[in-house]
C-alpha cells in the first residue's frame, strides 16, 4: 500500500478517527493494531519476520534486564564482604552472560536481514568464478518490506538494554508497536526506543495546533512528492535508462535531475512520516537539516538521513575504534609507523568499515558499495587536507563571506550528486565512464536544440519543476535564516494560514503527478 495511494489515505483516514473517539488508553494498542493491518496488506507472509524479530528481542532482552537485576541485587547484599576483584570479576561475569544473549539476537536478526537481503548477491558473485555449467542457481528470495528499518531500530534497542542505557520493555505489545509503528516501516527514519516510547505509548487529547501542523507537514510532503519527484523521474530514468544516447552534458543534466528528486522523494516520504506521528501527537526523529546547504560532506552526512548515520557511528564507529584489537592494532602502528600514521588507524579502519556498511546497507550491489567508499575517500581525503585549507583561510580572509560560502555550498552539491551516480547506473565501470563523458563530451547546446523535450516530460512539465523548485528553495532558505515556515505562518491570522495550506493543497491535487494511466512510484528508500 504506496503512500501516495488512495488506499493508504483511506487508510490514514479512518486511523485518524479512531485513534481520538477510542479511549485514550487504548490509543497505543490500536496503533499495534492498524500497524499489523498495514504490514499484513503489504503481504501476509512479511508477518513471519517482523514477529521473529520482535519475539526474539522481547524475549533476549528481558533475560538481560533479569541478569541485570541479579547483579544489582547481589552486589546490594553482599557489598560489605565482596572485595574490589571479587566484584569486579563477577560483574564481568555477568557481562559475559549478557553478551553471549546478545550475540544470539544479533546473529538471528542481522542473519535475517543478510539472508534475505544479500543471498543472491552472494551467489552472483560466486557464479562470476564459475563456469556457465558450474553456476549457482539464484534463489527466489522473499525480502519483507522495511526489514533494513526494523531491523537496525530493534537491534539499537537491544544493544542500549546490553549497555545499561535502556530498561527492556516488559510489555510485549508495546515493544511489537515500536518495531511495527507503520509510518516508519517504508524508509523511516530509525527512532531510538528513549526517544520514541517517550511519546509513542502516552494518551494524547486532540490539540488543534498539534493536528494542523501533522496535517501542514504531511501536505509538504505530498507536494514534493507527486508534484516534483514523480514527475521528474521520468526524465531521470530516460537519460539513465539510455545511456549510449545520453551522455556527456546529458549525464550532468541527469545527476542534478536526480539530486533534486531524491530529496524531494526522501524528505517527502519522511515529511509525510513524521506528519502521521504528529497528527497522533507522537513525535518522531527529524532526519534532515537542510542537507543540501552543506558546506563540505562531511557536514552534509550529519544533515542528512540523520538517523542512519547516527545509528553507525554509535553502534559500529565507536564500538570498533575502541575495541581490544584495535587498540592494540594502534599501539603497534605507533610504534612502528610513528604517532601522526598510528593515531590515524583506529579512526581510518573504523570509518572505513562503517561505509562499507553504509554502502551494502542501501544494496545489494557492488555500485553501492563503491558509492559508500567514494563517500569515505573524500571525506578522509579532506581531513588530511585540513592543514592547507588552514594556511588558505589564513592567507585569504575568505572564510564568513557570502561568494565563499555559497561556492562551499555548490562544491558540495555537485560532489555528492557526482558520487551518486552510482545509484543511477546501478554499474560501476559505466558510472565511472558516463561521469567521465561529462568533460569529454560536453556539449552546451542540449539546452537549446530542445532535446530537453525528448526526456519524458513536456514545457508545462518543466514549468512546472522550475516552480516547485523555487517554493522547495524558498522554504528551505526561510528556515535556514529564520525557522519554520509554519511556525511563522501560525502566528498570523487564521485566514493566512489555512488559505497557504488551501493553496499548496490545490496546487499538489492540479499539478501532482497521478491520474489516468499514471502508476505512483514507490518511494525510493523504500528498496533499502
Amino acid at each position: 500500500m504506496l503512500f501516495t495511494s488512495y488506499e493508504f489515505i483511506a487508510f490514514l483516514a479512518i486511523v485518524f478517527v479512531l485513534y481520538y473517539l477510542v479511549p485514550k488508553r487504548a490509543q497505543w494498542p490500536l496503533l499495534l493494531v492498524f500497524s499489523y493491518v498495514f504490514y499484513y496488506l503489504a503481504d501476509p507472509r512479511y508477518l513471519i519476520f517482523i514477529l521473529v524479530t520482535t519475539i526474539s528481542t522481547y524475549v533476549l532482552s528481558i533475560r538481560m534486564e533479569k541478569i541485570n537485576t541479579e547483579q544489582n541485587a547481589y552486589i546490594a547484599e553482599n557489598k560489605a564482604t565482596l572485595s574490589r576483584e571479587e566484584k569486579k570479576a563477577y560483574k564481568a561475569k555477568m557481562k559475559a552472560r549478557k553478551w553471549h544473549l546478545l550475540l544470539v539476537c544479533l546473529f538471528l536478526n542481522i542473519g535475517i536481514l543478510a539472508v534475505t537481503k544479500y543471498t543472491n548477491f552472494v551467489i552472483n558473485n560466486i557464479n562470476s568464478f564459475l563456469s556457465d555449467a558450474s553456476k549457482l542457481q539464484l534463489v527466489d528470495m522473499i525480502i519483507p518490506m522495511g526489514i533494513s528499518f526494523y531491523t537496525f531500530q530493534t537491534m539499537g534497542y537491544i544493544i542500549d538494554v546490553y549497555r545499561g542505557k535502556q530498561e527492556a520493555q516488559k510489555n510485549p505489545f508495546k515493544l511489537a508497536l515500536f518495531v511495527s509503528f507503520f509510518p516508519q516501516l517504508v524508509q523511516g527514519p530509525i527512532s531510538r526506543y528513549g526517544d520514541l516510547s517517550q511519546t509513542l505509548f502516552s494518551e494524547h487529547k486532540f490539540e488543534g495546533k498539534t493536528v494542523s501542523f501533522g496535517l501542514t507537514r504531511i501536505l509538504w510532503g505530498y507536494f514534493k512528492k507527486v508534484v516534483i519527484a514523480d514527475r521528474i523521474i521520468t526524465a531521470v530514468t530516460t537519460l539513465v535508462g539510455n545511456p549510449d544516447q545520453y551522455a556527456g552534458t546529458y549525464v550532468f543534466i541527469a545527476m542534478l535531475f536526480y539530486a533534486f528528486e531524491l530529496y524531494c522523494d526522501f524528505t517527502g516520504g519522511i515529511d509525510i512520516t513524521i506528519g502521521i506521528a504528529e497528527v497522533m501527537g507522537i513525535r518522531v526523529a527529524e532526519n534532515f537539516n537542510l542537507p543540501y546547504f552543506s558546506k563540505n560532506i562531511k557536514e552534509y552526512w550529519n544533515r542528512w538521513h540523520i538517523t542512519m548515520g547516527t545509528w553507525f557511528t554509535d553502534y559500529i564507529f565507536y564500538p570498533i575504534s575502541v575495541c581490544g584489537p584495535m587498540l592494540k592494532l594502534s599501539k603497534w602502528s605507533r610504534a612502528h609507523l610513528g604517532e601522526t600514521i598510528g593515531k590515524r588507524v583506529p579512526i581510518y579502519l573504523s570509518s572505513f568499515v562503517v561505509w562499507f556498511a553504509t554502502g551494502i546497507w542501501h544494496g545489494a550491489a557492488w555500485n553501492f558499495i563503491v558509492w559508500g567508499l567514494m563517500n569515505f575517500v573524500v571525506i578522509m581525503i579532506s581531513q588530511e587536507l585540513e592543514p592547507l585549507y588552514a594556511k588558505f583561510h589564513h592567507r585569504f580572509a575568505v572564510e564568513g563571506k557570502a561568494p565563499w560560502e555559497a561556492f562551499r555550498i555548490i562544491r558540495t552539491i555537485l560532489l555528492m550528486s557526482c558520487i551518486r551516480m552510482f545509484d543511477c547506473y546501478r554499474d560501476v565501470p559505466l558510472t565511472f565512464k558516463m561521469v567521465g563523458t561529462m568533460f569529454t563530451q560536453a556539449d552546451l547546446s542540449v539546452f537549446t536544440n530542445g532535446s530537453l523535450l525528448g526526456l519524458g516530460i513536456t514545457a508545462a512539465d518543466y514549468l512546472v519543476l522550475v516552480v516547485g523548485f523555487v517554493i522547495v528553495l524558498s522554504v528551505s532558505l526561510y528556515k535556514y535564516h529564520r525557522g519554520p515556515v509554519r511556525e511563522a505562518l501560525y502566528a498570523k491570522p487564521a485566514a493566512v494560514y489555512y488559505g497557504a495550506m488551501a493553496l499548496l493543497f490545490v496546487i499538489t491535487i492540479i499539478f501532482g503527478a497521478y491520474g489516468a494511466g499514471y502508476d505512483s512510484s514507490q518511494f525510493i528508500y523504500n528498496q533499502f
